[in-house]
This record gives C-alpha cells, structure tokens and sequence, in this order.
C-alpha cells in the first residue's frame, strides 16, 4: 500500500478510487494506520468505528466496480460527536450522555449513507458545542496537529485536525458562530459553512 494514501485530498481520493487506482479498503485502512500512529497525541477521535468502516468500504468498492459510485462513494470520513449516528455512541463531548447510543441517523448522515461514505469515527468537540479551542470537552482536549501546544479551534475541534493529520479525507462539523470556519483556518485546511437551511439539521 502507498505510504502517501492519507496524504491525498478528498478530491484525489475520490478520482483514484473511479480511476479504480486504490479501493476504498485500501484508504480505509490507510486512514485507520495514520490513527493509530497519531491520536494519540492528537486527540481527534472520541469514538472508533473500524469495524463498521471496513463493511462500508467493501460495499463502496462493490458500488464503484459496478459504476454505481457517487462523488463521496467509497471515501473515509469523520463525524463531528454532535450528529446522531444509529448504533453509535453520541456523546457532544459530555459525560452526561457518555452511555448514548441512538436509534436513529441524522439526516446528515442519512444522506452520507446514501451516498456510499465511509465512516472512521465520532471526532471531539468542545462540550455540548460550547467553546472555541477544542479544550473544553469532558474527554480531555484536542491538539493542534501542526503543534501540539497549540489549539486547533472549535467546537469542531477534532473533525478539524482529523483533516489536517490525515486520518480522514473529510469531516462533519456544525457551525453557529464559526464552529467549522475557526478550527478550519487555525488547524490549515478547508472549512464551509452552507447556507442555513441548505443543508438540514435534524438530528444534531
């Protein structure tokens, strides 16, 4: 497997895997390899989700072979811990709902299903969305992956330097006052927030 896989942006990942140059297996565990050898010391995770990965990525692969592929086919991403995700723990970054596991997927997620993602993981966030430096989860904070002494934003913390440290090819975040935009720029990768009602919130 190419050392380089995780170094990749969405875009080039995405053209590999139609060109049929890498599957969505090798990214996935690619993705998963850079994990273990950085969160660590990053922190960007709160939830893993290997198992469930590996099982979408075979299905994104079948997807692509058959020319059923959609732009996010097959591409491993993360979710910011404030989406509700069926059978996963969803905790917003507090003790408070450190046992929940919905039953059902925000549309968002809805949405990335139907589209063939790949989910790695639930990623940190300042508590309940509350914060702007990613220090202010109940699960310890997050660094920033080009300095570790340094905060990488927030609220979307961990989604932000999952991106930046190359565990993940994208991230969900959610913004009110700039909670995908800030972390975006202080941890040097790219942030949008739509339109409010462009794309739906239920289930956040």
């Amino acid at each position: 497997m190419p050392d380089d896989l995780t170094r990749l942006t969405i875009g080039e990942a995405g053209l590999k895997l139609r060109k049929r140059e890498v599957s969505s297996v090798e990214l996935t565990r690619a993705a998963f390899d850079r994990i273990r050898a950085t969160d660590d010391r990053v922190h960007a995770f709160l939830t893993l989700t290997e198992d469930l990965a590996l099982e979408q990525a075979k299905r994104a692969d079948e997807r692509i072979a058959k020319g059923e592929g959609a732009p996010l086919t097959g591409i491993p991403g993360a979710i910011k811990d404030v989406m509700s995700t069926r059978g996963v723990r969803t905790t917003c970054g507090s003790k408070i709902l450190e046992p929940f596991v919905p039953i059902y997927d925000a549309n968002v997620i809805t949405l990335l299903n139907e589209a063939g993602f790949v989910m790695v993981g639930k990623t940190n966030m300042d508590e309940f969305a509350m914060g702007s430096s990613g220090e202010n989860s109940a699960y310890g904070p997050t660094h920033n992956p080009w300095a570790l002494d340094r905060v990488p934003g927030g609220s979307s913390a961990g989604s932000a330097a999952a991106v930046a440290s190359g565990m993940a090819y994208f991230a969900l975040g959610s913004d009110t006052g700039g909670s995908i935009r800030q972390p975006a720029a202080l941890s040097g990768v790219v942030g949008f927030k739509p339109t409010y009602g462009r794309v739906p919130t239920a289930g956040m």
